[in-house]
């Protein structure tokens, strides 16, 4: 699952029992190898969709359809495909991706998935190895619009920990700085407390040098 829906809880939706489509009457049935699963969305609440999640029980391809509702329009709610054939497993006569965990995400759909009332997930297995197959755990996750105020409150956050945590790299040593600068205040004290009128030298102290004021430069 994308990172976007970890703090979103799924839609409360109702998920039919899977419809396995066959040829001929009850008794003599042929497994066509195609099975559908309706997932209505709250009446009178059309979702926009985010990610819908699902974890796979040997169906090797999905087709994901949409009944949306248009805002604010009396005209009927209308299907539409929003992904065909999405595989699921790697090859469908083998187990790989069988029982995996999904996300198909708004991003992979065409068209935007929003305004939907219900969701229709057709399952294909063509081949017969497989008795059954489904889709379990499925969940539809809503589309949320970012909070611009967030975003704000977000970027003044990071501007705030830039600010409490400058980059220091290459810059002298502050202790080493501060000695440097008492040192040199040191010096100007020890200059105007012996000045004369006499000229004298830079490091000049009563006539003659301090080894300890050479050392400070």
């Amino acid at each position: 699952m994308s990172g976007s829906t970890e703090d979103i809880k799924p839609v409360t939706c109702t998920i039919k029992p899977p419809v396995y489509l066959q040829i001929g009457d009850k008794t003599d049935a042929a497994h066509t190898g195609v099975c559908v699963v309706d997932v209505t969305l709250p009446f009178g609440k059309p979702v926009n969709i985010e990610e819908i999640t699902f974890k796979n029980y040997y169906t090797a391809f999905v087709t994901v359809r949409l009944l949306r509702r248009s805002p604010g329009q009396e005209t009927p709610a209308r299907w539409c495909t929003a992904l065909r054939d999405l595989p699921l497993m790697d090859n469908p006569h083998t187990e790989g991706g069988s029982q995996d965990y999904y996300s198909i995400h708004r991003t992979q759909m065409q068209g935007e998935p929003d305004h939907v009332v219900s969701v229709r997930l057709i399952l294909r297995q063509p081949s017969s190895a497989w008795l059954t197959f489904s889709l379990e755990d499925i969940k539809i996750y809503p589309h949320m619009e970012p909070d611009p105020e967030k975003e704000v409150s977000d970027w003044l956050s990071d501007l705030t920990l830039v600010d409490q945590h400058p980059d220091l790299e290459g810059l002298p040593d502050p202790q080493t700085v501060s000695s440097s600068i008492q040192q040199m205040w040191a010096l100007t004290e020890v200059m105007q407390t012996n000045q004369t009128t006499a000229s004298i030298g830079r490091f000049d102290v009563d006539g003659c040098y301090d080894i300890n004021l050479l050392s400070l430069t």
